[in-house]
């Protein structure tokens, strides 16, 4: 909630008052008058308003969205333990990376100041990690806490503490911790040692073959870092292939990685000496699909995302709109700090439904919430199916996307592992809430722009996590002059 607290916004030329000098009372007037998108505040809580026109409305612009979470969550991390500076472009200012930056600091990485320019992280090197004086605190981030524990477990003799915020005590952590005391963990927490807060007492740990049941790149990472410290080879095998950013940049900064892509499989090689590198980091096809299923299912839009990553274990989002006929081109292809970057084109079409389900779904996981919408827009039946893992995210994003969509008056049914939609029913403006996660509170934002009537997303502070600046872009690419 914070990057919109403290943030300005700049509508057609015109700043705005931020919300913090704004308020007045219990409630703060509306920022704007007569406008598509009003952002409200009331009790340390936000409230998205938008109304589009019954006619006219059509998305246009060319974007430059944040920066990839993933990766300036593993460039904080590796820049931090590694020997030597590190510095980052393009980081991502959402609340997530912010949590990562706090604890690596408690623990002795020196980190400049968060921005988008340039972050420099002077290193301590590998196993130097210091006891924390005070808790650790990873907010709403599953990312900082998963791969965060592999470190501090493999850090001998050394005690930490380790919670979140209310949603991310909720969130399994068996997943990583089970293979963690494979190794010889030292791990204790709530309900039998799943759920945070957790205790950790370093202990020289030792190297396994680790057979995932799930593919989870959380689970890979942690196990990997946790292999850093450790003699031998560690070896991670998935049932299918999950986003590959730690395994590109533990190589970058100087590990030892053995790749078998057939078996899906990674081995790290332990004591490895990393050093500090340059690391830019590229847009985040994550915010870039909220774009890309806007830009379909408002006619007449067409919208250029610049800068976007499109690792191949994170395009599924792109391949599942390609079976839906969505009229999106790969602009300016190429490498930056070793990973795949593009522009993409996107303008409005007629989706039509399909299936998405097995081996696609790992590599679309994050984007299934706006999928969803798309599915509302699109001809016939859409079907997704092996997303079970949803239910542990933020929220249950499956039974919180069936229920909000209804309230708009979606045809969407829930299933165990999914969602089935039919689409071609009209939406019809609501009062729907978050449930405090970033994905659920724009997919409904996107969704909002086709409903006829009034919507109101509570807590739509939740954005803030991974992309600060939604509202204002939201703003810019609907010609919202207040």
């Amino acid at each position: 909630m914070a990057g919109w607290a403290h943030q300005r916004l700049f509508i057609m030329g015109k700043a705005w008052p931020t919300l913090e000098n704004s308020l007045k009372g219990d409630r703060q007037k509306s920022m704007m008058q007569n406008s598509i998108i009003i952002l409200q505040s009331a009790e340390n809580q936000q409230t998205l308003t938008i109304t589009p026109p019954n006619t006219g409305l059509s998305l246009q612009g060319t974007l430059n969205i944040p920066g990839d979470k993933s990766i300036s969550h593993r460039a904080l991390m590796l820049g931090a333990i590694a020997e030597g500076e590190t510095v980052i472009e393009g980081l991502l200012l959402g609340e997530d990376p912010r949590s990562t930056a706090a604890c690596f600091r408690a623990m002795g990485a020196k980190i400049s100041p968060l921005n988008s320019e340039s972050v420099t992280v002077q290193g301590i090197g590998l196993g130097k990690l210091q006891e924390p004086l005070d808790v650790l605190n990873a907010g709403n981030s599953g990312t900082t806490m998963r791969l965060m524990l592999g470190l501090l477990a493999s850090h001998p003799d050394r005690l930490f503490c380790v919670t979140g915020d209310a949603s991310l005590r909720s969130r399994p952590m068996s997943r990583v911790i089970k293979p963690l005391q494979e190794m010889g963990a030292n791990i204790w927490g709530r309900n039998d040692n799943s759920l945070a807060p957790l205790a950790i007492q370093g202990q020289n740990l030792k190297p396994i073959h680790y057979h995932s049941p799930i593919a989870s790149a959380q689970v890979k990472s942690c196990i990997l870092l946790a292999g850093l410290m450790t003699d031998g080879k560690t070896t991670v095998t998935e049932p299918a292939l999950s986003r590959d950013h730690s395994e590109r940049m533990l190589q970058a900064f100087g590990a030892n990685l053995e790749v078998d892509s057939a078996t899906h499989s990674v081995t790290i090689n332990g004591h490895p000496k990393l050093t500090g590198q340059k690391v830019i980091v590229p847009g985040d096809i994550s915010s870039a699909a909220f774009w890309l299923v806007a830009a379909s299912i408002v006619e007449g839009s067409e919208l250029l995302i610049e800068n976007v990553g499109i690792n191949p274990t994170r395009i599924g989002v792109l391949e599942a709109l390609k079976m839906m006929d969505a009229d999106i081109t790969l602009e300016n292809e190429r490498l930056i700090t070793g990973e795949p970057v593009a522009d993409l084109r996107v303008k409005s079409c007629q989706l039509k439904g399909c299936t998405i389900e097995g081996d696609i779904i790992p590599r679309l996981i994050d984007e299934i919430p706006i999928l969803a919408v798309a599915a509302i827009f699109a001809e016939g039946k859409t079907i997704i199916k092996d997303a079970a893992e949803l239910r542990v995210k933020e929220s249950d994003r499956l039974a919180v996307m069936a229920s909000e969509l209804s309230k708009m008056g979606a045809n969407i049914t829930e299933l165990p592992d999914g969602l089935e939609i039919t689409g071609g029913t009209p939406l019809n403006g609501a009062e729907v809430d978050s449930y405090t996660d970033h994905r659920i509170a724009m997919s409904l934002a996107i969704a909002a722009l086709t409903a006829k009537g009034k919507t109101m997303i509570n807590r739509a502070e939740a954005a803030a996590i991974s992309y600060p600046e939604f509202v204002t872009t939201l703003q810019e690419v609907c010609g919202d002059k207040g």
